[in-house]
């Protein structure tokens, strides 16, 4: 079953798939990311309008992710030589510096390894898939977008404040939470568990219904 799985391709809550590759600042490996949150995110191909916004959105945030402890890191499968060209005539015609790297994955590892290729949207180009993996190695969430839809860096950078933010206070997080909106404290395993949180309703913690509780961070 095991094998099954892994055949599938990444999962959540298990170690990200390890690479070492070529990219545009030299080689990198997922080792090189230990103790940082990494977005690793694919693309189509070089010098194609969506994959060009998406870069420029990932670049104009970069700080912000850095400031998170965040590193990006792109992906395509293209050479390392398309991609500094590409980088070199967004910064001309956009005046936009990609400093992140990016991966050269000619050969298609990295690609599979995380499920890139869907034979579905194409068995030679990457989608649009995003996988946020945290500082011990683990893949904590995975984004697909289809090839024609640009994808959200603003949700992206949501998402790794609200994981951040989970994993510091023990809680979850309700639909499009932001920072400063009430979080969800974990629901209670057992019928004396929640007999005591109906009982915590206060000013710290609002109870809803037993299962259902938030308090403010």
């Amino acid at each position: 079953m095991t094998e099954e799985i892994q055949a599938i391709g990444p999962g959540l809550n298990r170690p990200a798939p390890d690479f070492d590759a070529p990219t545009t600042h030299g080689r990198k490996s997922l080792a090189d990311y230990k103790g940082k949150w990494l977005v690793l995110f694919s693309h189509p191909a070089d010098f194609t309008p969506v994959c060009t916004t998406e870069f420029i959105g990932f670049a104009n945030r970069q700080d912000e992710f850095a400031a998170m402890g965040v590193e990006l890191l792109g992906l395509s499968i293209d050479s390392h030589y398309s991609h500094i060209a590409w980088v070199r005539n967004i910064k001309e015609k956009w005046g936009v510096d990609i400093k992140f790297p990016i991966i050269a994955d000619l050969d298609m590892k990295v690609a599979k390894a995380y499920g890139m290729i869907q034979p579905g949207a194409s068995d030679t180009a990457a989608v649009r898939a995003t996988f946020i993996v945290d500082p011990e190695g683990v893949l904590r969430a995975m984004v697909y977008y289809p090839m024609n839809a640009g994808r959200s860096v603003d949700e992206i950078h949501r998402l790794l404040v609200a994981l951040q933010t989970a994993d510091e206070n023990a809680c979850a997080m309700p639909e499009n939470w932001k920072p400063g909106d009430r979080v969800i404290v974990p629901p209670p395993a057992t019928d004396a568990a929640a007999e005591e949180r109906v009982a915590e309703a206060g000013d710290d913690i609002e109870v809803i219904d037993w299962y259902f509780a938030t308090r403010a961070l």
